[in-house]
């Protein structure tokens, strides 16, 4: 069995392929990109394994994660949003998400699309750390502060630098696997 990151063991099905598939894999599509950016707000202050239980509701309820058509969202979407059991129904969140894809539009509209903007951030290629333990990861960044800082500048809302950094780690800008992850070595030969 192949030796992996420990907050992925003795876990659910779903969240060991989510580790092994997805988890530091380079994203260079803006609608994973949005994707991502409407889990980790949601999960501000939940663990990850609750959202990736509801990955398919949020799918469903927020139009396949097409944030030209969150960006349409109205008061009845809310209020549907609000009764739909297959999501956080935390109106905050819920609010910011359609917020969030506003402002994901504008940002496509200036810089020819997000992954444009949040890759250069990192200089266009993944940072691969080499972390030996899981307690060594850090929760937030200087990077991940400039990064929320500049999106709250641009209007995003539940995007502190704790819930960026995790986008970060989950759409692959940085590879955080531990060094003894099997994960750490292919994503680094792969997305160098």
């Amino acid at each position: 069995m192949p030796t992996r990151c420990d907050w992925c063991e003795n876990t659910f099905e779903q969240y060991v392929r989510y580790h092994d598939e997805e988890w530091g894999v380079p994203v260079y599509d803006d609608q994973t990109q949005f994707e991502f950016l409407v889990l980790e707000s949601s999960q501000a202050g939940l663990s990850w394994s609750t959202i990736l239980k509801k990955r398919k509701g949020y799918h469903n309820a927020f139009a396949g994660f097409d944030p030209q058509k969150v960006a349409q969202f109205d008061e009845s979407d809310v209020q549907i949003l609000l009764s739909n059991p297959e999501i956080i129904r935390n109106e905050q969140k819920i609010r910011s998400t359609i917020n969030n894809a506003q402002h994901f539009l504008q940002i496509q509209k200036e810089f020819g699309s997000f992954c444009n903007y949040i890759w250069d951030f990192v200089g266009g290629s993944p940072i691969h750390n080499a972390w030996e333990s899981m307690d060594k990861v850090p929760a937030t960044t200087d990077l991940s502060d400039r990064l929320s800082k500049d999106l709250k500048k641009r209007g995003f809302k539940f995007i502190g630098s704790t819930t960026i950094y995790a986008h970060m780690q989950a759409t692959g800008l940085v590879n955080d696997h531990v060094t003894s992850c099997f994960r750490y070595q292919q994503i680094k030969q792969q997305y160098q």
